[in-house]
């Protein structure tokens, strides 16, 4: 079994930067992609950010701008950096990995951002 774990998230002031943290842990050789999706309160979850292992990301419009996805493969670490934080990045932000074609999610870790 795979085990992620989100942390970073919180209650944040508007216009500042904030960066998560997801590390997976557990019967892992490699983790091929890794992700990010979020949850606005009372809507679905979609996705924000892909990278692959070789660290090639790829965003989901129109969250180009606004996220920066990275990885750290020694660490089956991935990290989503949120800039220049608005009230519309309010939600619960969860990671996952892909480990031998199975997809695996973190709980997810709540973002709450004050105007």
């Amino acid at each position: 079994q795979v085990q992620l774990v989100e942390s970073g998230g919180g209650l944040v002031q508007a216009g500042g930067p904030l960066r998560l943290t997801c590390v997976a842990s557990g019967r892992i050789d490699s983790i091929d992609e890794m992700g990010w999706y979020r949850q606005p309160p009372g809507e679905q979850r979609e996705v924000v950010a892909r990278i692959t292992r070789d660290g090639f990301p790829s965003y989901e419009y129109p969250h180009g701008t606004r996220f920066t996805i990275s990885r750290d493969n020694t660490k089956n670490a991935v990290y989503l950096g949120l800039n220049a934080l608005k009230s519309d990045y309010t939600g619960v932000y969860y990671c996952y990995a892909v480990v031998d074609t199975t997809t695996y999610w973190g709980q997810g870790t709540q973002v709450t951002v004050s105007s």
